[in-house]
Order: C-alpha cells, then sequence, then structure tokens
C-alpha cells in the first residue's frame, strides 16, 4: 500500500516521472547510450518491480497500484519476450557477496502488503512462469482475527493472505517472505502541527509531552517492532525474513542497522534511479508499477533504468523561497501564510524549492536561528517540516532543497565554538569580500557544532536535497585565525596569510587548498544529512565572478570547474544589478559560454537570476525583464534556472509569466527524453 489517509501526497517514483517516455519508435540499449553525466556512470545490473493488488476492478482496497490479473500476465510475458530473465534474492547475495554473475535483463518481481489477491490470481501466474518473488507483510495485519485497521480504513481480514496460502507459496521454492514491518505501515504524528509521516523514519511528535521522542526511544520502537515482525513471521510461515521492505519506500542509517542486525542485509526501496555496483544491498530501488501501466510504459521505464537516466534529467524550474515570509509569530498567521505559499506554488509550475531553513533576525549574514528543533541553535519557530512536508504532499513540487549556510553561524555565546570565528587580514576594496561573520571551518570545535546542526536538521524533516548558501567561501585574506594557521603548516605551508600572500607559490597552492578544504566538508555534512535522507543531492551557490573571471578562485576559494565536478548542481548566481554589469544579456552570454566549457556544465548547473534589484532598495524587476532572460537563456541550451526572491504578497514575480517562462523548456533535458 502506497497511499494512506494523510499520507497521500508521498512522492512518486521514476516509474511515475517516465511513463511517457518516447524512444522515437527505436530500441535503444543502454550500452549504445550510457547517461555519461550520471554521478553514477555503472550500467544497471537488475530491475526490481514492485506490485501491490492483482485484482479487478472494483475488487480493489486501492485502485492506484492494482494490476489486473490478465495485465499482469501481459507484462511478465512481456518481459520474457523481450529478453528479460527473473531472478530471486539468493541470485542478488550470490552475486554481490560471491561475484557470481547474473544473467543479462535481470528482473525481480515483489509484491508489497500481502494482499489475499497475489495468491488467488498472481500466484497462478507464477507458477505457470516460474518466476521467483519477495511478498513483503505486515504482520499486525496478518495476526488479526477480523478486522484489520488499514491506515484508517478499517476492513476485513480475509483481504490479506492467510497462513496456509502463505505456507503453500512458501513451498513451492518460488516465494521468500519479506519484512515489511510489524506495526510501522502507517503514519504518526511527526510535528507539532500535526502532519502524519512515515512511522519508520519520523521522530514522533508527543503532544502529551510537547516534544519528539529521543533517539534512544526512537531505536527502541524500531527495533521491538522489527524483531516482533521477524519472530511472527518465523513462527507463522516457516521462514525467517532476511529481506526488509521499507514501508512507503522511507529509511535511514538507524534503521538500516537494525534491519541488518536482526538479519536482513537486504532493504528495498523506492528510491529513483538504477541498481548499479554502487547501490547497496540494503538500498536496492524498484519501479513502483500502477494500474495504468501499459506494456509500451514498461518498455519505457525498464529503458530508463537500463540507460540509468535519474530524475536529474529533469530540467530544474527553481523558485528560492525565504521562510521569513511564512513565519508570523501568530500560529493562526503562520498557517495562512503557508496556505497563501502552497496556492502561489500551484500557480508558478516550478518542479523545485530551495526553502529557507535558518533565520537572520538582526540580518547581519550570518544565522542566529533555524526553524527546526536542533542542539546548538535557537529554534525560532519548528515550522521547517511543515512546511516542506506541506508543499511536498500538497503541490505539484518533485525536489525541496534545505538552503542552509555552512560556517555563516553565529552561535549563543556560551556555545564553546561561539568565538572560533574567521579572521581577516584586511579587506581588498577591488573585489568583493564575504561581510558577515562565520565560523571557522579549521575549528574542530565549530565543525563539531556545524556537524551537530546538519544531523538534527537530517532527522527533523523530509527532504530531497541541501543547497549550500554562498558562505562556502573564503577570500584571499581568510582565514587568519589561530586555528586556521596551525591547518596551514599542516599543509605545508607558512602559518599566517601575510606570509603566505608574501610567496606566489604558496599563495596559488593555499588557494586550491582553501577551495578543497570547503568542498569537502559540504561534501561530509552532505553525507550526515543523507544518512537520514538517501536520496539527497547537493547545491551550492557560486559567486557569478567565478564564472566569469579566471582570477576570481583566488578571491573566493570558488572554482566552476571543481564545482560543477562535486555538487550535483552549482547554483550560479547570476545578478547582473548586483554585479553591475553594463550590459545584462553579455553578462549571462559570457557565464553560459563558460559552463559550457565544462564537463556536464549545462547538466549540473542552475543559472540563478535576481527578482530584485537590491542597490535600488527593493526594486523588483519587470515580468517582462524576466521572461526576456529566461527565453534568451533557454535559447542558449541553458537547463536549469532558479530566481530568488519570491515574494508571494507582492506577486513578484508575476506568477502566470514565470508559469509561461518556465513552460518554454522541455521537461526532461535529453533529447531521447522529451516533454511529459
Amino acid at each position: 500500500m502506497i497511499k494512506l489517509d494523510k499520507l497521500n501526497g508521498l512522492k512518486p517514483v521514476l516509474a511515475l516521472f517516465f511513463v511517457l517516455i518516447s524512444l522515437m519508435g527505436s530500441h535503444i540499449s543502454a550500452r549504445e547510450l550510457p547517461n555519461m553525466c550520471s554521478r553514477d556512470q555503472n550500467m544497471n545490473e537488475f530491475t526490481i518491480l514492485s506490485y501491490h493488488e492483482i485484482a479487478e476492478k472494483g475488487e480493489t482496497l486501492d485502485t492506484t497500484y492494482t494490476v489486473s490479473p490478465a495485465h499482469f500476465e501481459e507484462q511478465i510475458r512481456w518481459l520474457l519476450d523481450n529478453g528479460y530473465h527473473f531472478i530471486n534474492v539468493d541470485d542478488i547475495l550470490k552475486y554481490r557477496q560471491h561475484g557470481k554473475s547474473l544473467p543479462n535483463k535481470a528482473v525481480l518481481v515483489t509484491f508489497d502488503d500481502g494482499y489475499q489477491s497475489v495468491y488467488e490470481n498472481a500466484y497462478p501466474i507464477i507458477k505457470k512462469y516460474k518466476i521467483p518473488t519477495v511478498i513483503a507483510l505486515v504482520g499486525n495485519w496478518l495476526k488479526s482475527k477480523d478486522k484489520v485497521d488499514f491506515s484508517g480504513q478499517i476492513i476485513d481480514r480475509n483481504k490479506f493472505l492467510g497462513q496456509k496460502e502463505i505456507k503453500e507459496m512458501v513451498a513451492s521454492g518460488l516465494v521468500e517472505i519479506g519484512s515489511h514491518s510489524y506495526g510501522l505501515h502507517h503514519g504518526i504524528i511527526g510535528n507539532p502541527q500535526g502532519n502524519m509521516e512515515p512511522a519508520v523514519t519520523t521522530r514522533q511528535w508527543l503532544t502529551d509531552k510537547k516534544q519528539y521522542e529521543d533517539e534512544k526511544s526512537y531505536k527502541k520502537r524500531i527495533y521491538k517492532d522489527l524483531l516482533e515482525n521477524n519472530t511472527f513471521l518465523e513462527k507463522y510461515t516457516g521462514q525467517k525474513p532476511r529481506v526488509m521492505v521499507w514501508p512507503y519506500g522511507h529509511y535511514n542509517i538507524e534503521v538500516r542497522h537494525i534491519a541488518e542486525e536482526l538479519g536482513m542485509p537486504v532493504g528495498l526501496t523506492l528510491d529513483d534511479g538504477s541498481n548499479t555496483r554502487k547501490t547497496p544491498l540494503w538500498g536496492l530501488r524498484r519501479i513502483l508499477v500502477d494500474g495504468k501501466m501499459t506494456l509500451k510504459d514498461l518498455d519505457q521505464d525498464m529503458w530508463v533504468r537500463n540507460a540509468n537516466f535519474t530524475d536529474d534529467d529533469r530540467a530544474t524550474k527553481a523558485a528560492h523561497i525565504d521562510m521569513d515570509y511564512i513565519y508570523d509569530k501568530d500560529p493562526a498567521q503562520t498557517e495562512k501564510n503557508l496556505g497563501d505559499l502552497l496556492e502561489r506554488i500551484k500557480k508558478l509550475g516550478v518542479n523545485t524549492i530551495y526553502l529557507q531553513a535558518f533565520a537572520d533576525p538582526d540580518a547581519n549574514g550570518a544565522a542566529d536561528a533555524v526553524y527546526f528543533p536542533n542542539r546548538n541553535l535557537p529554534v525560532r519557530a519548528d515550522l521547517f517540516n511543515r512546511v516542506a512536508w506541506q508543499i511536498g504532499t500538497r503541490t505539484q513540487v518533485k525536489r525541496i532543497y534545505a538552503w542552509m549556510p555552512m560556517i555563516a553561524w553565529q552561535l549563543p555565546e556560551n556555545n564553546p565554538a561561539a568565538k572560533d570565528t574567521v579572521v581577516t587580514l584586511q579587506v581588498d576594496p577591488t573585489h568583493l569580500n564575504m561581510g558577515y561573520p562565520r565560523l571557522s571551518p579549521f575549528s574542530a570545535k565549530a565543525r563539531k557544532v556545524i556537524k551537530e546542526v546538519y544531523e538534527d536538521l537530517g532527522k527533523s524533516a523530509y527532504i530531497d536535497g541541501i543547497l549550500f548558501h554562498d558562505d562556502v567561501t573564503l577570500s584571499d585574506y581568510e582565514d587568519d585565525s589561530i586555528m586556521a594557521h596551525e591547518q596551514y603548516k599542516k599543509w605545508g605551508l607558512s602559518s599566517t596569510v601575510a606570509e603566505i600572500r608574501a610567496d606566489k607559490k604558496q599563495f596559488q597552492k593555499w588557494t586550491k587548498l582553501k577551495t578543497k578544504y570547503l568542498d569537502d566538508f559540504a561534501m561530509e555534512l552532505s553525507q550526515i544529512v543523507r544518512n537520514e535522507q538517501p536520496g539527497l543531492v547537493t547545491a551550492r551557490n557560486l559567486y557569478a565572478q567565478v564564472a566569469l573571471n579566471k582570477d576570481a578562485q583566488e578571491w573566493y576559494a570558488q572554482s566552476l570547474a571543481e564545482s560543477i565536478n562535486m555538487y550535483d548542481y552549482t547554483a550560479i548566481m547570476a545578478m547582473p544589478y548586483m554585479e553591475q554589469a553594463s550590459n545584462s544579456e553579455e553578462f549571462y552570454d559570457k557565464i553560459v559560454d563558460h559552463v559550457k566549457e565544462q564537463k556536464c556544465g549545462l547538466e549540473r548547473t542552475v543559472i540563478e537570476l535576481q527578482t530584485v534589484n537590491w542597490r535600488k532598495g527593493d526594486e523588483a524587476i519587470s515580468s517582462e525583464e524576466l521572461n526576456s532572460t529566461i527565453k534568451h537563456l533557454y535559447d542558449l541550451g541553458v537547463n536549469h534556472i532558479a530566481y530568488y526572491p519570491d515574494n508571494l504578497y507582492k506577486n513578484n514575480p508575476d506568477a502566470d509569466t514565470i508559469r509561461a517562462s518556465f513552460a518554454q523548456k522541455k521537461l526532461y533535458i535529453h533529447t531521447l527524453i522529451p516533454n511529459k
């Protein structure tokens, strides 16, 4: 089951994104057309299909994911006729653990939830074609003697498999039992506002105590449930599960470790993408088969996986949103503002949101507070999870990024790392210098605090990406702190900035090492969040001058080439009014020319436009100018565009204009993946 009461906005996976991909009338294999700009350029090793009910219309619990028996057999026959080979879990384990080869075009078939219709309608076909399958079972649904609470819907127990049927299927040697949790296939309260979120990965909001469950209680709850299901299923079916099929596809590092400890090394998800040699056993990806999937759709979905295309091949159409516009001291007003934001996002037609997760009330450029629970900073309001969840479940948006500083934090004075700040030797007036306070990335205490902030973000909200703020930078006069001096000596350099600047060779080496150090720290922080949000992608803001001036890396410790190589996306702040460019069109042309010089530059670069001319106060840039700029960028071959800021109260930019402007670009950036 995918859709539950109050959880009906869980995002569709790749199978639903690409069902209308056209191959122009010819089938091209992955080996003939690899996706060379994918972060994982390895080929798909095997594909996993996720089915639910196999029943006729009118006999189903959830029509969205129900496939008729005739269509199921039709799909099985199509796979066989087109050279696909069915495999089982043993085949995957022997391949991964012992190197035993898999057949070409290998496919594993799985069924979630354990519906009775699987035995009645799918099992005869499974036997007929000798198809190995995994059936994921929910213990407390099977244990019930009369009625089942099916995520708020009370249904008859006989809608699910019985012990006799399960044992018969297991005895055939074709069916393996997987765990789908004992009682975690539902939503729990995930924030003070009452959103119902997946029970496996959500730290529950305890309404009576007005606090979240602690980590110890969370892990204990998950461990108890998975152990109970394994114990029950082993007794009930005669088989102990070694496959964990995560409810709704949600999982994290904590629950993965628990599953492995309980003897389930294989984890099945609904993550986007192919199963390549880099895909871990505990995070195998599946195609979610819905009731409308035709043979053409199946062909296209299988091709997409084999070609290793992912949602990264979707053109980014992004709005960069300040949470400060939504927050109000009055919770009722905050909810009204959120409602207005959701309606605006629908009108904008964007598919990506960069959402502010921090607050800077004193406007000094450093974050004083955040919008999520954490250990180190004041919480302006526990709001980020609420807003992100509502956007993800109530609008068309496919990706939500948490917009976060990396080192620009102003910690409370009593924090041990508060005084470990970046020291600027002096300011060169000939180029832009970072004007706001930052923690020194060379301070062990500061890095520890920052890591904890990111870890707390990952545990508190459902996000698809991190957008690092423009503070991932150190000028050519920074950092001259004592902590930095120690690092410079470890690099084999002089200890002070003045001494390094006096030596051209040292200065060049220092510039490159600082750039790498900052980017490596960003990757470390990303991985901390990815432990909780496994599909996380990365983006970073980059100064326009870095894409315009060959000397800019020295000024900012930022590199266009290295950024494109390391981050999933590099969002260049292409803001001609900020840069005082004399000719805006030439400004954009030069940036795009330099992006095109980079490997996968257009595929991994977002051009971020300004909607306000801050040099003239808050003067809005006209919608006509924005439309003209977006059209010009698309004509240049740009794939990904964002804008900042979005002001819902002033309709800036005009929602209808932005929607029409973004509609000029095809949905997918590869020519073999035309518009949906």
